[in-house]
């Protein structure tokens, strides 16, 4: 009852504080014989790594990641996957003042409340710190696609930032790994830099909107009611930390279209039954269409700023609080790659829920 595990058959239970001596992930599910190292995994880590700009926390780590089980020479065994990432740049003593005292916006008070014990050091378990051991285990789970099954492309990247959003029609793939907010919008990516410069410089955040599309995802994934794959993927994305609101396709904006519009009609193509639009983001009645699978998300503000925040004391006095230490300005940059990992765990657990059922799809058309 513990809840620190998700998935069904591809399994991830992570583990560790932010200032502890480490945290990680195991992995338990993950087919034999898939080719893996740690230099595999190290690629996605990179991506969420901390102080690599000064448009993300300052804290300096390396996120080296270790494999300490279920691999030998260079596959996975069948066996659970052990993955360590060592902390070595805690600052414990930026947060000192706040042990007595709950930061608005934090689950400082949820915590106390519900356990009568927490860890003041980066918000301990709550910290986003938890993510880099899901984009470690995210790292096997590509790995597994790939191997196993193999066609699958998962992307995710930034579509607006506060009020700011991208321009639709100015996407290129091609600049999302060119500019720290992993965004495809190249001049998007030039109006966030001053506008978040200006928030980071006045002790201020904001928050962002992130999306994540998988590709060649085979119709026939999921299950019409307790194990709809929209259901994981919502379940998977909320869970990320400071994750305010999730939705599939048109999501929240299907509730301003009429049926005739939201209905993705259907036609017979060169190679088979092809939508003509894509509302339903790749999944209907919980069970994949063949079409990208779209997901976006929406990211508060960090609540770790520096402006003074009235508060309450764990002895029920009024109070002031200034939280100080390493914080991201806008924490949806590095949530992007944290989104892809997610996405590619879900998307491998219900590829081998649908094998382990069906094996293939038993629906045929034009046959």
């Amino acid at each position: 009852m513990s809840m620190n595990s998700f998935g069904h058959l591809f399994r991830v239970t992570t583990w560790g504080e932010s200032h502890g001596p480490a945290l990680g992930a195991t992995v338990d599910g993950c087919p034999p014989n898939v080719p893996v190292d740690e230099a595999m995994i190290q690629t996605w880590l990179d991506k969420r790594k901390p102080g690599q700009n000064k448009y993300t926390t300052q804290r300096q780590e390396p996120d080296q990641v270790e494999i300490l089980s279920g691999v030998y020479q260079g596959k996975t065994t069948g066996t659970p996957v052990q993955l360590m990432i060592k902390n070595v740049d805690q600052r414990s003593k930026d947060y000192g003042d706040i042990a007595e005292k709950f930061r608005p916006g934090h689950a400082d008070y949820t915590y106390h409340l519900k356990y009568g014990n927490r860890d003041p050091r980066g918000g301990g378990r709550s910290s986003a710190r938890e993510t880099a051991a899901r984009v470690a285990a995210g790292g096997l789970a590509r790995a597994a696609i790939d191997s196993v099954f193999g066609g699958i492309k998962i992307k995710g990247y930034m579509v607006q930032m506060g009020p700011h959003q991208i321009t639709r029609e100015n996407m290129d793939m091609a600049h999302i790994d060119q500019n720290p907010f992993w965004t495809p919008d190249a001049q998007a990516a030039k109006d966030w830099a001053v506008y978040l410069d200006e928030l980071r410089k006045s002790g201020n955040s904001v928050g962002a909107i992130v999306e994540v599309v998988a590709s060649g995802v085979p119709a026939g994934l999921g299950a019409p009611v307790y194990a709809k794959l929209d259901t994981d993927i919502a379940t998977a994305m909320m869970s990320i930390n400071a994750v305010k609101a999730v939705e599939i396709g048109a999501g929240m904006s299907a509730a301003m279209l009429t049926g005739e519009q939201n209905a993705d009609e259907m036609i017979m193509g060169k190679n088979g039954p092809e939508f003509t639009s894509n509302h339903a983001g790749g999944i209907l009645g919980g069970i994949s269409t063949g079409q990208d699978i779209v997901c976006r998300f929406a990211v508060k503000p960090t609540s770790s700023i520096l402006k003074t925040r009235r508060t309450i004391t764990k002895a029920g006095e009024q109070t002031e609080i200034i939280t100080k230490g390493r914080h991201d300005p806008c924490v949806g940059i590095r949530a992007v790659p944290v989104a892809e990992a997610m996405m590619a765990c879900v998307i491998l657990d219900h590829l081998l829920l649908h094998r382990g059922q069906i094996g293939i799809n038993q629906g045929k058309i034009g046959e």
